[in-house]
């Protein structure tokens, strides 16, 4: 029975006391009964309020309490028997749900961690642990020092300037190159020309110039049917967002029959004009000068020359230093190496063309005799290679259209800077003039008859972006060292190689026949290597592995030959 019960039954045994007595005495006992009632009532309820706070701080404490391994009981918790009794102490009721305990960790505390730290053992535990990281980090570093004293010293890279980047770009005829016919298409079709991956466009002439007549020459002015100065100054702003300089033609008389200078009485005074107009174009922000007939100006006029160099190519601070130089672009008839070599020297320019790889038949081994001696006598710098120019006409017409991409290849890996003709990356061809329409259907689509010859030029295209694209990627093709390695009266083999870098190796078969082209264990070879490019990417695939002691190409193939890089 619970006190509850008990209280109630006491009350009611009060209450039938009280009426079984009479009188005065009978109410008396009953008031004092009820007194005594309402008292207890109070004093119950009191306790009940003490016991619940009690239980609440009793639970609050017992969560403070570590933890035992009895399962999470405190040593001196009373038990469950007992809980349930002082649960009932004096009419209170408390239900509680026991749970299953949640274990939990408490560490250790920052003064019991400061005291543990401070114990010999483990100082002598952090001296060690110190101490070794040290020894480990100076080990290290002493490893790096050694690796870096044995490894070979990089190679110093060549002085090279914008023109030594990459191939430049002919337009010798604007109204040909572009739908429009004028300056304004030129600059329409940047984009075009970036993919080509080329670094200079060389414009015009486009100056007023009445052929054979020296009075009327006007170096300053833009002829009106190549369009106004403010189209070509549109010209030099989106060719230079492109990373393309802009170089352009001066030479004198290009549309007269007495010499690109006139008569050799006028060469004087005609280069004196041009001085002044070139400062006038330079401050228009061209990037360098072409000029014809180089060797009769340096040999009538020198000290006009010299001037006209000076003016050229000294630096300026008011451009990018990628192009605080400009290039002086000379061309010469010559095609003997020998006199090419000496005018290079003799006049100072920074690029010389000339008509040493297109005089004659195909001639590898004159070849081979030409590149030895310019690339043992000068710079790769100075070194300029093209297959015909504003004068000669187009690559496509001066040799066979099968050998097409073998002479893309070849000018593009030679040591020094390509120079291509507008529509030589798609086979153009003269046709009455050297400066037959330039072809843009391979950005359309073509239906019929015309879809093959579209196919051929767009395969020429193709070829020429990739060939370009890797020369502009690796520094062997751009200015590696050159050995030949193999000619015969067909073929020709050369490396190209740079320090640390991947080096490639060309060859070229002339032939209208198959032939072995390369039978060598020349040491710096390995026995076999991967083809990177090739004309006929059927009889030789990009990756396919090749034998170097035994290199056969079919008629008139070319490829270009990835090797691992040396040191």
């Amino acid at each position: 029975m619970n006190t509850e019960e008990t209280r109630l039954e006491m009350k009611d045994a009060g209450s039938i006391s009280a009426e079984q007595k009479d009188g005065p005495d009978a109410a008396l006992d009953a008031g004092l009964d009820a007194g005594q009632d309402a008292a207890q009532a109070a004093v119950d309820a009191d306790a009940t309020e003490a016991d619940v706070s009690e239980a609440d701080l009793d639970q609050e404490e017992q969560e403070k309490q570590p933890m035992t391994s009895d399962g999470g009981r405190p040593a001196d918790a009373p038990p469950e028997g007992r809980e349930e009794v002082e649960a009932e102490k004096n009419g209170s009721v408390k239900l509680k749900v026991l749970d299953e305990a949640e274990e939990t960790f408490i560490g250790l505390n920052k003064e019991e961690l400061l005291r543990v730290a401070g114990t010999p053992g483990w100082v002598r535990t952090r001296w060690a642990l110190l101490l070794v990281f040290w020894l480990g980090w100076l080990g290290m570093l002493g490893g790096a020092v050694l690796i870096l004293l044995q490894a070979p010293a990089c190679r110093e890279l060549p002085a090279t300037s914008w023109w030594n980047e990459g191939p430049l770009y002919q337009i010798g005829n604007i109204q040909a190159f572009t739908d429009k016919h004028n300056l304004k298409g030129l600059e329409q079709k940047m984009s075009s020309l970036s993919q080509l991956k080329v670094k200079g466009l060389v414009v015009g002439p486009i100056h007023v110039a009445p052929p054979d007549d020296a009075v009327s020459l006007r170096f300053e002015e833009i002829s009106p049917e190549a369009g106004n100065l403010e189209q070509f100054k549109g010209v030099i702003q989106a060719a230079h967002r492109k990373g393309i300089s802009v170089v352009l033609d001066l030479t004198p008389n290009y549309r007269g029959s007495s010499g690109p200078w006139f008569s050799g009485n006028s060469v004087t005074s005609v280069a004196e004009r041009l001085k002044s107009a070139l400062v006038f174009w330079l401050n228009e922000g061209v990037d360098g000068v072409q000029l014809s007939g180089v060797e009769l100006l340096a040999n009538t006029a020198p000290s006009l020359w010299a001037d006209i160099r000076a003016i050229i190519q000294n630096e300026t601070d008011s451009e990018p230093k990628s192009r605080s130089k400009r290039v002086l672009l000379g061309i010469t008839g010559h095609s003997s190496a020998e006199d090419v070599s000496a005018l290079l020297t003799s006049t100072g320019v920074d690029l010389l063309m000339s008509n040493v790889l297109t005089s004659g038949d195909p001639d590898p081994s004159r070849y081979a005799k030409t590149i030895q001696l310019l690339y043992s006598n000068h710079s790769q710098t100075k070194l300029a290679w093209n297959l015909g120019d504003r004068v000669a006409g187009h690559l496509a017409s001066l040799v066979d259209q099968a050998h097409i991409q073998l002479y893309q290849l070849l000018l593009l890996t030679l040591p020094g800077t390509p120079v291509f003709n507008y529509g030589d990356e798609i086979g153009l061809m003269d046709g009455d003039s050297k400066f037959p329409k330039m072809l843009w259907d391979f950005e359309e689509e073509l239906n019929g008859t015309l879809q093959e010859e579209r196919a051929e030029r767009l395969s020429f295209r193709k070829f020429f972006c990739s060939v370009t694209e890797l020369r502009a990627k690796q520094r062997s093709l751009r200015y590696g060292d050159f050995l030949l390695l193999s000619n015969s009266s067909s073929s020709l083999v050369y490396l190209r190689a740079w320090d640390q870098n991947d080096r490639y190796l060309a060859a070229f078969n002339w032939g209208a026949e198959g032939e072995v082209v390369l039978q060598t264990d020349h040491a710096a070879l390995p026995r076999h290597a991967a083809v990177a490019l090739s004309t006929n990417s059927s009889a030789l695939p990009h990756g396919s592995s090749v034998d170097l002691m035994n290199l056969w190409l079919g008629p008139g193939q070319a490829a270009l030959i990835k090797l691992p890089q040396t040191g």
